[in-house]
């Protein structure tokens, strides 16, 4: 591998580059040497906060044009990938696109990993018309629609409606809500407001907590005396998910505990231990490949990833790692049908993908909808010892 920039001492000590690219002259057919590069940037939480997030997402993208490459590039062109880590720092991931779209000039960009990342990007993807296909979950991302923006995360407001509608199939219909005041936790608690009166759903209590306490005892008290309450609901996501699924079991809360997509990965478990026990939430089909049904179209997709994945890092890949492979894929079919590197014609290429059943769900984008998915391609599924087991 080619390193084509400078890494500080910090990112050394994290082992993971601010910036590299992936050439592989010597694996590539020469074919691949004969027209200019697709250069893809990608801005990441690879560190910081939100690393159970970006982490995957990185190894995700460094494997997959390592392999793309070995096989000949996309429409014979090497892929050149510029890779930087934000830190979980919204102002980096400002500094680093502007120096993908002017130093870099990459024809498109991955990322953010977190909707306060992406959103600082936003304005400056759609001034230079370099099309960005966010990893993050927000609804603001996509609505109302920009032109030069996508996500290939399911939105906070399908992850919910997924939870209303297993909630509802089980007789519960009057639920408690504990949710962080960041920007998830804010844009998830406006979804799921909105979303109750339409599923028949009543919330009885809300509950919040800054991301930065370190005890959420006495809000998960209030939820637990809240006559009527029949299930929680919570809104939150890394460390502080782990505090409240702690906190949950240490009082004998013995009420249905529900989380979202932003969970979604081994790590959590991990974490949480025997807390995340009987948790149900909505999710990938990627940390449930194993139990699919032999004639779901995501098994043979989701299945070769897993195995690639597991063989290159040793480790399952996560829901988020499978976003970004959902965004690399889909930014190589554009240039495929449209045969050129032009942001534009990739912008347009991924508007009107083809039908695409990719490691997130089917997508179905249009000038109207810019991500594509909807609820019915989640799954649900419970932490049962240890593990993640299908429900539906």
């Amino acid at each position: 591998m080619k390193q084509i920039t400078k890494i500080t001492k910090k990112l050394l000590t994290a082992v993971l580059p601010v910036m590299f690219a992936v050439p592989l002259m010597a694996s590539a057919p020469a074919a691949a040497q004969g027209k200019p590069p697709l250069k893809i940037g990608a801005i990441l939480s690879a560190t910081g906060g939100a690393s159970y997030l970006g982490s995957a997402e990185m190894k995700t993208l460094q494997l997959y044009v390592e392999m793309l490459n070995k096989s000949g590039g996309v429409d014979g062109r090497k892929v050149e990938l510029y890779a930087y880590d934000d830190e979980t720092d919204a102002a980096r991931a400002n500094t680093f696109a502007k120096r993908l779209i002017n130093n870099d000039q990459v024809h498109a960009i991955i990322g953010g990993s977190t909707t306060g990342s992406t959103m600082s990007v936003v304005p400056l993807v759609e001034r230079a018309g370099i099309p960005l296909l966010s990893l993050a979950g927000g609804s603001v991302i996509i609505d109302p629609v920009k032109k030069f923006v996508f996500k290939t995360n399911h939105t906070e407001m399908e992850g919910v409606r997924k939870v209303y509608d297993h909630m509802l199939a089980r007789g519960i219909k009057s639920i408690g809500i504990i949710a962080g005041t960041d920007a998830y936790g804010r844009a998830t608690l406006d979804a799921a407001q909105k979303l109750a009166p339409e599923k028949g759903i009543k919330i009885l209590r809300e509950e919040s907590f800054n991301p930065k306490d370190t005890d959420m005892t006495a809000q998960l008290i209030k939820l637990r005396q809240e006559n009527g309450i029949q299930a929680v609901l919570n809104f939150s996501v890394g460390e502080p998910a782990v505090m409240v699924a702690r906190g949950y079991k240490q009082l004998g809360i013995d009420l249905p505990h529900y989380g979202t997509h932003a969970l979604a990965s081994d790590s959590f478990i991990k974490l949480a231990g025997p807390a995340a026990e009987d948790m149900v939430m909505p999710n990938g089909a990627i940390l449930v490949s194993d139990q699919l049904a032999a004639n779901d179209p995501q098994r043979p997709v989701v299945q070769g990833y897993v195995k690639a994945y597991k063989e290159k890092f040793g480790e399952t890949p996560s829901y988020f790692g499978g976003n970004a492979y959902d965004a690399l894929m889909l930014i190589k079919s554009a240039v495929e049908k449209s045969g050129s590197v032009d942001p534009q014609k990739i912008r347009d290429g991924i508007e009107k993908n083809d039908p695409y059943t990719g490691i997130t769900g089917a997508f179905r984008m249009s000038p109207t909808d810019h991500v594509g998915l909807t609820a019915d391609t989640l799954k649900v599924v419970r932490v049962k010892n240890g593990k993640w087991v299908l429900l539906q």
